[in-house]
Parts: C-alpha cells; structure tokens; sequence
C-alpha cells in the first residue's frame, strides 16, 4: 500500500572423528537413500540464495505494476482482463519493469527493515523494545493507516504488541499487517510454527483478530513455498499452498472464511481464466451484502477483500508470474497489496533466472534505494549519495545467516562444508496449537468461561463519565469481554474496542478503585492480566494505575494472591499489557484488583481484566528421536524399532527412514568427507 566413559584408547583418526567406527553403515545409508531424500527437507543454501533473490525482484515488479491500479476500483464497475494495456482514470495499466534503481515502497521497506535490524542484532527474533526502536529510527515517511498509528503509538511508548490492539489502534483490522511481515516465512523453510512465532510480535505491532490471521496466512504460504512438489503443475501447486495453509487459522475467523470462500469458487468455476467471477463473488459478499452476510466492510484498504484478491490472483495464477500479476493488479481495492506478496511468494518459487526469463522484453535490474522511503539506513554500494543503495544479491546474502539461525534454533541441521541445510520435522501437534495467537488465547479465563457456556460478569467501585474518545464508562462489561486475548477472528463491533474509564467530568474521584470480574464456575488463575487504556494529560489529567493489589476468589472467599509483575510498569506508559504471575497457581470463581488512580484527576483506565491459565509452550520438533539431547546413529535405531511418519505426508515410508537416515549421519559424513578425507 502506498497511501531456530571409554575403556580403550581409540586410534587417532577415530579421536578426529569419534563416529568413524560407524562408517560402513554410513557408507551403507548414503548408497541406499532414495532420490525423495533429496527432496524439499534437505536444501541446497545456494538455491536458496537464488530464490530470495527471485523473491525480492518479483516483489517489486509486482508492486510497482499493482500501484498503477491501487484504489482506482473500489466498488462496481471493476477491471476486466479487456483493461490491460489500456488507460483508465489517466493510469495506463501495464507491467513495471524499467525501474533501476527499484524505488522501495511499503510493501518492500518494512521488510527490509527488519532484515536491517535482524542482520544488526544477530537475532532470530525481535523484542518488543527492539521494534520499537527500529520503528522509530527508520520508518518516519511513507506510512499509512495502521502502521500511522503503531508509529505515533509508538512515538508515544507503547511498545508491541499493544500497538495493534483494538483499544490503541482503531485501525488494526486494516491491510498493513499482510504487507509488511510475510517473508519470516522465507527464514524458516517448511516450518510453518516456527514461523509464526518469529512473525508474531511484528504482525502485532499493527493487527489484531482476523487481519493477524490473514497475515499469518501469508506468513504460512511463504514458509511452506520451498516444500511444494515440484513434479505438480501450477496450479496444483497454488491449491496445495492454500489447503495447508488453511489449517493454522481457526474456523472462526473472518479471514478463513473468505479463504474458503474463494478457494471454493475457483474450484468450481469452469473457465480457469474467469477469475472475474471470484472477484464479483467477493464483491458481493464482503462489501455489497456485508451486513446480510454478517460482515462489515470497512474500506478498500481494509484486511478482508484485499485478502481475497491474493488468494485469488494467486489461484488463477496458476504458477504463471505474468499472469498471477495481472489478475493483482486488475482485481480492485488495494490492488498493489496482494499483488506484491504473491509476486514475491512466485519470485522465490520459480527463482530469479525464471523471473527474468517470465519477462524477456526487458533488462530487469537489481538494485535497490532504500532512502526514498526510510531513513538512516546503510548504503551498501558505496558511492553515497546516489540512489542505488543495495542490490537484491546483498539483500538475499544478509537473509541467508538468519536462515540458519532460525534452521537450528527449530532443530535442523547446517553443514557449512556443502552448503546444505536439513529441515527438522514439524511438530505432531495440530497446526492452531502451533498457533502462537492460539496459544495466548488459551490462556484467557474471559474467553474460556464463556466458550464452555458459562458466565463472566465484571464490576467497578466507580462509575465515570468521560468525555468523547476517552474510554467509555459503562457497560462494565467492557472490563472483560475478551476481546484483547481472543483468537476466534470474528468480525468485530467496534464500539467494543474501547477501554473502560473511570474519569469523573468535572472533579477528581476516590483515590482508589476497584476492578473485579467473576465467574460462575472455577477457572485456573496462574496469573493476572491487566490491559491498560489510554492516559491522558493536561484536564483532566490521568488514566494510569499504580500500587496494586490483586485478590481470587477462592472458596467463595477474596483472598490475596502473592506475585510479581512479568515486567515492571511504566506509567507514562499508556495501554501497557501488565501480567501480574501468582507466586502459587489457584483455582478460583474471580479474581480483582484494587489500584491507586493515577494522575491529578485521578481515573484510572482499563481495556481488559483477565484471570490467566497455564502457559503453553510452543510445539517443539528435532531428530531426537530417543530424547537423549544427542543426534546419533541411536535416533536411527529408535525409529527402526517404532517407525513413524517423520517427513509428515500422512503414510509411514521409505522416505521417512531415508529422512532419519540423512540427520542420523549428518555430522559424520561431514567430518567423514571434510576432515578426515
């Protein structure tokens, strides 16, 4: 948009290479493993290199020719395919490929940027304070809509996640998310879960419900990109990225909904090529009926349709480059958004000779200006001073170290000496588990008594009277609706967004108030989960808590709960997510807290009060097989005697042995081969 004891002493070779004892049975398995061991698990890093390359140049075309569209069809009459090459609205619709340097844009720059902060801080992660940091120091220009709002949240100290909740940002439910976060899935090959959970904190930072979901999607195909099967046709291919992707996401939400939507109507259309139908169908029902079909429409930059046209350019697509860019640019609404993800998801599918050769008219260049867009960023293509700052070879070599980070911090196996990387199996659990919004959710007592039929009914010792745009004073409700935790991704009444307020127009309040939610059945209380609202200064002057004291209601009884805060507060701070860690899990019927009303006007405001479960660790996944914190021949022999389906394709094979086989001998055969030969 542009708006992971020895009794002898053995023979030297063998202290070289403690494993060499094993090397007739290393022989053994390296003649026997069949051809589908070289398949998508084990990948060669200079192809890798080639499809990031791939990736970022078809990213661009893909963006700069949807731009010639963007916001120009935001309703009936739509583009046809009878438009392409003609002008409209004084826009000529055509394929953008004379760019050189390529200009960034928003669907580029963010990315780049975290790559820029990942490269600097040698982490396969980013916490909440190095986004905010990074946000602050190189986006400043060219932002819009959600990622506006997480900047000047940030500009204010809210850190990430709050910045994309629904009681900070009103527009977390717009498209930024999907444009900005998809290529982690580039940095974790065939681990979806793994994915996610380095995806989370930036889709956050600017989503919430299901325009988190919709870019987790993203996050997911692209992940899943280098596992297709490269004997499928295009549009096999297309479909089989969609159907696994589906499942990371819940029924539920809104955005599983329009994924099944359209992926059905391109099923059951007749005509490959009549992705106009699957247009108006979306058209339909997501903005002209919205309301009928229990939705809202939002805006033409909004998550939701924007998230249909990329599935559907990318279905009808059908592999093709040229023709999955077109269908993007000529589908409506936002129509550079999806078109630039599905460009670069093909780019690092085909790689970046295909790319070139997709577009034979033109000499398409490599280089990159960052600048135009973000500032304080490295040239690395000295001289300074001009516009080509970067080339998509250097951009591709920086993802290539974080790769592996992310490969072995997930379980697989690096070998420098031949450049090859070995994918860990993906974890047994089921896909939401993998889930990292799941997980959260999970914990969420709100969500979990209500799911399971039950009531939560929430109070307060005082009942205020803010002013428009300030939080809102009643219905009580609001204190615990679940709505800041929820993972269902249904559509969402807005007005249930805003936080609770206990601002009193004219005059301070009491000192102190008292916040409580109950439940009508017992609920597992590992912690407490306070979501601020908004502060406010000058007059009145407020909206922070301070000097909290928290009880459970246990046996029917208010008792306190000793604890301590995950981190500590800041109360200049606004919309912090303050989690309060009982010293000793209870079971209890509620739980509240009692804190002190910050500020000369003394209100205090409150988006979510919440009686955490459990924590869920993330699914985990490796080679070891037995346990035994080693990768050794031993794994081989545990699978030997219970086999099991390792490369996850539903039957127990050859090629799951293969697969063990390969981790098995992974590091003696480099040493083998690398050392001792």
């Amino acid at each position: 948009m542009a708006v992971r004891e020895q009794t002898s002493v053995p023979h030297r070779s063998a202290r070289r290479c403690p494993l060499l004892r094993f090397l007739p049975l290393v022989l053994h398995l390296a003649l026997s493993i069949p051809a589908a061991a070289q398949g998508p698990r084990l990948i060669s890093e200079s192809d890798y290199a080639q499809r990031l390359r791939g990736f970022w140049l078809a990213q661009c075309i893909a963006n700069w020719t949807g731009l010639r569209t963007e916001g120009a069809r935001q309703s009936a009459p739509f583009y046809t395919d009878s438009d392409w090459g003609t002008a409209f609205d004084g826009r000529q619709i055509f394929f953008v490929l004379n760019q050189n340097p390529w200009w960034a844009d928003d669907d580029t720059d963010i990315e780049y940027v975290y790559l820029h902060l990942l490269n600097q801080l040698q982490s396969p992660r980013l916490t909440p304070a190095q986004i905010a940091d990074g946000w602050t120091t190189h986006i400043n220009r060219f932002i819009w809509v959600s990622n506006a709002n997480a900047r000047t949240l940030i500009g204010r100290g809210v850190l990430p996640p709050s910045t994309g909740l629904g009681c900070a940002n009103n527009y977390r439910l717009m498209i930024d998310a999907q444009l900005t976060t998809e290529f982690f899935g580039l940095f974790n090959p065939g681990r979806p879960d793994a994915a996610l959970d380095m995806a989370d904190l930036p889709i956050r930072t600017t989503a919430s419900g299901h325009a988190a979901h919709a870019a987790q999607f993203y996050v997911v195909l692209y992940s899943l990109a280098s596992q297709v099967d490269p004997a499928l046709s295009g549009r096999d291919q297309s479909i089989w990225l969609v159907q696994n992707a589906r499942p990371f996401i819940p029924d539920s939400s809104k955005a599983a909904d329009i994924c099944d939507t359209v992926l059905a109507d391109f099923l059951a259309n007749p005509d490959p090529n009549d992705w106009e139908r699957t247009r108006d169908l979306v058209y339909q029902r997501y903005q002209l009926n919205d309301a009928a079909n229990g939705f809202d429409y939002q805006a033409w930059y909004e998550s939701s349709v924007n998230f249909a046209t990329g599935l559907m350019a990318l279905l009808y697509g059908q592999g093709d480059l040229r023709r999955t860019i077109q269908i993007g640019t000529l589908s409506g609404w936002d129509s550079d958004n999806g078109t630039a993800t599905m460009g670069g998801l093909l780019g690092f599918m085909l790689g970046e000779q295909a790319v070139r050769d997709a577009f034979p008219e033109a000499n398409l260049s490599e280089r990159f200006w960052i600048t135009r867009t973000r500032d304080s960023l490295p040239d690395y293509v000295p001289p300074s001073g001009d516009t080509i700052e970067d080339t998509f070879t250097l951009m591709a070599e920086r993802m290539l170290p974080i790769c592996r980070r992310c490969i072995t911090n997930s379980g697989g196996l690096i070998d420098d000496h031949a450049a090859q990387w070995l994918i860990a199996p993906t974890p047994t659990q089921p896909a939401l588990i993998q889930n990292p919004l799941s997980r959260e959710d999970s914990r969420s007592q709100n969500n979990a008594v209500r799911r399971a039929g039950g009531i939560v009914s929430a109070d307060s010792t005082q009942y205020g009277t803010p002013g428009t745009g300030r939080g809102v004073p009643y219905p009580f409700s609001v204190l615990a609706n679940g709505r800041e935790t929820s993972f269902d991704g249904r559509e969402e009444d807005d007005a249930g967004r805003h936080h609770f307020s206990t601002e009193l127009v004219p005059g301070p309040g009491p000192s102190t108030v008292t916040l409580t939610v109950t439940y009508d059945r017992a609920a597992a209380v590992h912690a407490i989960r306070f979501v601020e609202g908004d502060h406010h200064h000058g007059s009145p002057d407020g909206g922070w808590a301070d000097s909290f004291t928290f009880q459970a209601r246990i046996n029917g009884i208010w008792t306190p709960v000793p604890g301590a805060f995950a981190q500590p507060q800041d109360s200049t701070h606004p919309f912090e997510i303050l989690d309060y860690n009982l010293t000793t899990p209870t079971l209890a019927t509620g739980i509240r807290v009692t804190c002190a009303q910050g500020g000369a006007s003394g209100f205090v405001t409150c988006a979510e009060l919440d009686a955490l479960g459990p924590a869920i660790p993330a699914p985990a996944s490796s080679f070891d097989l037995n346990t035994d914190s080693a990768l050794t021949i031993d794994d081989l022999y545990d699978w030997e005697a219970a086999p099991s389906d390792l490369d996850r394709d539903g039957d127990i094979t050859p090629a799951d042995r293969a697969y063990i086989s390969r981790a098995a001998r992974w590091s003696e055969t480099s040493s083998i081969l690398h050392a001792h030969y």
